[in-house]
This record gives C-alpha cells, sequence and structure tokens, in this order.
C-alpha cells in the first residue's frame, strides 16, 4: 500500500481489510483490495493530534490512541466517535481489546500497560 503519510500501527479488521494510523495524523481504514475506504478524520470530522495504536473490538468499531492529545477514541462503523479514554495516560502507544471489553493500552510515559474496562452496547 503506497502513498501513506508515515505509517506507524496496522490492524486488520473483520472483512478482511486493516486499519493504519499515519503519524501525520490521520488513521486510513483500507478494504481487502488494498483500496481506500476511508480516512477517521474525514468520515468522522475528527482531528487526531498523534494517532498510535490501532485495533478493531468485537462490535467492528476501530479504537484509536492518540500520544499527543492523550486519549483513545472509539470509532463505531454508525455514529459519533466516543473518548473512552480522556485522563490518566501520559502517552499511549499500543492499544488492544478483549472480547470481554475490555482495553490495554500501553502507556510509553509512564512504562506500563493500563487495562480500562468497556461496554458499548449491554451483552
Amino acid at each position: 500500500v503506497p502513498n501513506l503519510q508515515g505509517p506507524r500501527y496496522v490492524c486488520p479488521v473483520p472483512s478482511g481489510g486493516f486499519v493504519v494510523s499515519e503519524e501525520c495524523g490521520d488513521v486510513k481504514v483500507f478494504m481487502s483490495s488494498r483500496k481506500l475506504l476511508c480516512s477517521l478524520s474525514g468520515k468522522y470530522g475528527h482531528q487526531f493530534g498523534n494517532p498510535a495504536g490501532v485495533c478493531v473490538d468485537r462490535e467492528g468499531s476501530i479504537l484509536v490512541a492518540d500520544e499527543q492529545r492523550r486519549t483513545v477514541h472509539l470509532f463505531p462503523e454508525h455514529g459519533a466517535p466516543v473518548c473512552l479514554v480522556s485522563t490518566g495516560l501520559r502517552r499511549p502507544a499500543g492499544v488492544a481489546c478483549s472480547s470481554f471489553g475490555h482495553l490495554f493500552v500501553a502507556d510509553a510515559g509512564e512504562n506500563c500497560v493500563k487495562v480500562f474496562k468497556y461496554c458499548v452496547r449491554p451483552p
């Protein structure tokens, strides 16, 4: 996949495509054919500082850690973005989520992994 602006983190999506965070402030979603589906900043009107880690939860929502803004946002397939973590992070880098609604954030600023519980929809 050419013409990315400082690709950083990548994660597969259930449809066979993938998500890539770019150092220059955007997150792009690609189809399995490697064709650009959308950018999250364009689709949601969201402005990133420095997006880092990306992952996809069991609902198909994309989660993005933003190092500069010290946040983690969830981007659902439909609806507005949701800020899941807005305090307590110094430099969130990698993110991962479990099928049980746990969010794992590698905080490079504190040399640790922080675990959060979240639930978008009732089980």
